[in-house]
Parts: C-alpha cells; sequence; structure tokens
C-alpha cells in the first residue's frame, strides 16, 4: 500500500507528503539548496502535483522550503535555523497568552481547558501516541482564546499551526513530563496567577526549543 492510499488514515494527502518531506530535510537525507520537483515527488507519491504543491507552501511558512518563480521549490539553506526563530517568537507570544489567560482565569474555556487536560493524559496512559498531536495543539490554542486578545489569538493560530509538527518530536520518551506542564499551567490560569502562568509556560516551550536543538545539533541558540 502505497502512502497516497493510506492518506485516510494518517490525513489529507498533501499532510503526508509534508511530514514525510519536512522529516528528510530534518535528518538531512534532503540537503540546503536541493531541490524539490513537483513531478518527482507526484510520481513518487502516486498523485497529481495540487497536493505537492500545497504540501511545499505549507512547508515554506515553516521555513523548510523555499519557493522562487521558475525555479520551484528548494530547501531552506537555514531551515533548521529558521524553524527555532519561529519557536522562539512562540515563546514570547505564549508566556504572554498563558498571563492574559491567568488574569481572565479561563474565560469562556475554563472548562475545556481542565478537560483536554484530562483527555491528554488519559491517552497518554493508554499510548495514544497518534491522538496526542492534536490534544497538545488543541490545549494551546485554549490557551490563547482565554487570553481574550482577539489579535493575539489570530497571531498565535498561524504560528502554532506552521510549527505543530515539533509536538511529535520524541512523542513517547516526554508524555508524562508533557501533560504534567499543561496541568501546572492550566491550575495557574484557573487559579488567576498571572505571572506563575506566564514562568511555567516559559519553562514548557524552553523545553522543546532545547530538544529541537539537541536533536538537530543547533549550535549558538
Amino acid at each position: 500500500m502505497t502512502e497516497a492510499r493510506e492518506a485516510d488514515d494518517q490525513g489529507p494527502t498533501r499532510d503526508v507528503i509534508a511530514n514525510e518531506l519536512r522529516a528528510k530535510i530534518m535528518s538531512g537525507t534532503l540537503r540546503a539548496g536541493e531541490r524539490l520537483v513537483e513531478a518527482t515527488v507526484a510520481q513518487e507519491h502516486g498523485v497529481s502535483r495540487v497536493p505537492v504543491r500545497e504540501a511545499l507552501r505549507r512547508l515554506e511558512g515553516e521555513g523548510f522550503v523555499t519557493l522562487t518563480p521558475y525555479r520551484g521549490a528548494t530547501v531552506s539553506e537555514n531551515s533548521h535555523r529558521d524553524s527555532l526563530e519561529l519557536m522562539q517568537v512562540r515563546r514570547g507570544l505564549e508566556v504572554l497568552a498563558a498571563r492574559l489567560a491567568a488574569e481572565n482565569r479561563g474565560g469562556t474555556v475554563a472548562n475545556k481547558l481542565m478537560s483536554v487536560v484530562e483527555r491528554g493524559r488519559q491517552a497518554g496512559r493508554q499510548e495514544l501516541l497518534r491522538e496526542l498531536p492534536a490534544l497538545i495543539l488543541e490545549f494551546h490554542h485554549l490557551v490563547v482564546e482565554a487570553s481574550g486578545n482577539r489579535n493575539l489569538e489570530r497571531t498565535l493560530d498561524r504560528l502554532l499551526q506552521s510549527i505543530s509538527w515539533g509536538f511529535e518530536l520524541d512523542l513517547e520518551r516526554r508524555i508524562d513530563s508533557s501533560w504534567a506542564d499543561h496541568a501546572a499551567i492550566a491550575t495557574a490560569i484557573l487559579s488567576g496567577s498571572p505571572i506563575q502562568a506566564g514562568y511555567l509556560m516559559d519553562e514548557h516551550i524552553a523545553k522543546d526549543e532545547r530538544l529541537y536543538t539537541e536533536k538537530y545539533g543547533i549550535v549558538g541558540s
């Protein structure tokens, strides 16, 4: 069975293709400056060029691919660095979101915050690894929504989508610590403790950055 045929189980075909190309870029199988020819990728996956084009646009937004008129797609020269910089921007904005969310004591999504933490812990106990990235993303979206700042929500929603692949890094090894962090952040938010919520969010996301730099040997972060 080809990856294209398995797309129903793994998500839309464009996401399957994007995930595979991203993994190859991050591992160094695809090197900086290397061309990604739409027709070749489409043939490899047994699909038309449309989902390939969509996958490449997604990877461009994440900083892994550069799209140039008349030349097409190439692996970005600084893909790892760009990704780390997006994580650093995310950290500053999510710390702000956590503080504002705590000032609102979770606002209209207070119950949803604790609910997603419990669902995440349950999925972790049952080792339902495929369900966890979506639950992690849901948690972070809810924190932003709880902030009550619509401009911050719009900005962070786009950013979180761009780096959502990071939620899958070494997922099995950090299930327990990840949801312990989420539970502590949610508790600080619901108890109305902005300084603590911001501090905990900062520490939580800093772990993701350290994991990324260690895994891919990024120096000078």
